[in-house]
This record gives structure tokens, C-alpha cells and sequence, in this order.
């Protein structure tokens, strides 16, 4: 694991603190303490329904925890400081350090009107206030880098799914964040689409220099890629690195969850 520039080595990227979250009377995260390192790439596994999803989506604000604290880059998240006491954050503030902080979905949610060297420029020259001839520049060199250069006045609906999903980690990363999160990017394509856009998060995550969560069922890409595997199911069950916790995994209910994986 590679340290990017100008971070702090024994701060956490990202920090999880008590972190709850209950929907009604369904509680689906109890108390997660976790710590990010900076360019650390953390794969969280486990069953449908076990948190994983809704810790990615609170790093980016799409849902409030019920308690706990949430930090990136040393700063609060969901709370701000006033007088040296947390009070809740408002929105100034959650804009300001949820822009760390991108993710790609399960789905792609591409502007199905704009081609996609647009559907990658319009954040950063309406968010970002990047001048449009340097947003495009900026837009080609990663659809490039997503190996789609030559598609750049395609449309959506002229791409496969799994074009699709490589458009869509172009314009998260075109953003410049600091960590990324990525949500079962895998799971609505075929089968067959799966592999081109496994091969895009490998060689993001080769490089080194983002600090990535990577929630996904793709066991083998996990192994692969991630410095650390978590095996969630409402808490953390276990983690470790990936060749102790798929080579040995030591709580029971992580070993009946691979199993299910193993031929």
C-alpha cells in the first residue's frame, strides 16, 4: 500500500466511529468502529442485507448514521466543531468534505440525452467550476484511461452495460476524490461484461494513490486487489488481509459465507 502525497501517514482517511444505522425498527449497522489508512483499498464482503451497502452510501451523505461519527481526511463528516462542542453539520459544510469523497452504484445513471465525453464534463464544470475547454481535456484523458476514447460522442444507449459502468468510474474519478467507493459495480451486467470493468478497478487501484472501499460479492477480484478484507453481517464479523481471511477465516459464520464461494 502506497502512501499518496501530502497525507498524513498516521491519520486515518477514513474514520468510523460507534456507527449505527437503523431503518424503523430494522437495525442494519450496530456500533462499527473502522479506520482507513490513506491509498488503503478495503473490500467489505458479506450477505445481502449485512450493512455493506449503507456504510459505503453514509460516506457520501445519501444516508444519515442514527449515531456515531464519520471523518475524512481528519474531519468531521456528519458533525462540525462550534465551540469546541459537535453540533450537527450543515449542508455548507457536508458539500465541502463529501467532496473527498465519490462513488460508482450498481447502476450507472448516466444522462441518457448527453454523449458521455458531457455526461463526464457536466460535474466538474458545474460543481467544480472547471472552464469547459479544461473540463474536456480532463474528460478525455480519463475516458481514455477507461479505454473508451474512441466512444466520446456516444451515447449511453449506443454502449454496452459494461461501457456503461466504465463511463460512470470515469466521471466519479474525474472529480479528483480523495477516497472512492464502490458499490457491487458488477452485479447488474452480464456476465461476460463483468471482467472489463474488474480490469479498470485493478489497474485505479495499482497505481496506488486512492484510498478505495470496495464493497463487492466478486471474491477472487477482492483477493486480488484489497490490502484488507472485511466480513461484515451488521457489524464487522472479521477482518485481515486476504490470505488469511480467505486462506484461514477464524469466525464460523465467515467460513459458512465462503464456503458458498468454493467449488
Amino acid at each position: 500500500m502506497k502512501q499518496a502525497a501530502g497525507e498524513n501517514k498516521s491519520q486515518p482517511m477514513v474514520r468510523y466511529r460507534g456507527i449505527s444505522k437503523s431503518f424503523g425498527n430494522l437495525q442494519v449497522l450496530n456500533e462499527i468502529d473502522l479506520d482507513i489508512a490513506p491509498a488503503e483499498k478495503v473490500a467489505v464482503i458479506g450477505p445481502s442485507g449485512s450493512g455493506k451497502t449503507t456504510l459505503g452510501r453514509m460516506l457520501v451523505t445519501l444516508e444519515k448514521p442514527t449515531a456515531g461519527t464519520i471523518e475524512v481526511n481528519g474531519e468531521s463528516l456528519w458533525h462540525k466543531i462550534v465551540n469546541g462542542k459537535p453540533m450537527p453539520a450543515d449542508e455548507k459544510h457536508l458539500h465541502r468534505v463529501r467532496g473527498n469523497v465519490g462513488m460508482v452504484f450498481q447502476q450507472f445513471n448516466l444522462f441518457p440525452h448527453m454523449s458521455i465525453l458531457r455526461n463526464v464534463m457536466e460535474a466538474p464544470v458545474h460543481v467544480l467550476g472547471v472552464s469547459k475547454k479544461e473540463a474536456k481535456e480532463q474528460a478525455v484523458a480519463m475516458l481514455d484511461k477507461v479505454g473508451l476514447g474512441q466512444k466520446l460522442d456516444n451515447y449511453p444507449r449506443q454502449l454496452s452495460g459494461g461501457q456503461q459502468q466504465r463511463v460512470a468510474i470515469a466521471r466519479a474519478l474525474v472529480m479528483c476524490p480523495k477516497v472512492m467507493v464502490f458499490d457491487e459495480v458488477t452485479s447488474a451486467l452480464d456476465p461476460e461484461l463483468v471482467g472489463e470493468v474488474l480490469t479498470v478497478l485493478k489497474d485505479i487501484a495499482a497505481e496506488g494513490k486512492m484510498t478505495m472501499l470496495l464493497i463487492t460479492h466478486e471474491m477472487a477480484f477482492a483477493s486480488e486487489v484489497a490490502d484488507r478484507v472485511i466480513f461484515m453481517d451488521g457489524k464487522i464479523v472479521e477482518q485481515g488481509p486476504p490470505e488469511q481471511l480467505f486462506g484461514n477465516p477464524q469466525n464460523p459464520r465467515t467460513k459458512t459465507f465462503l464456503s458458498r464461494f468454493r467449488r
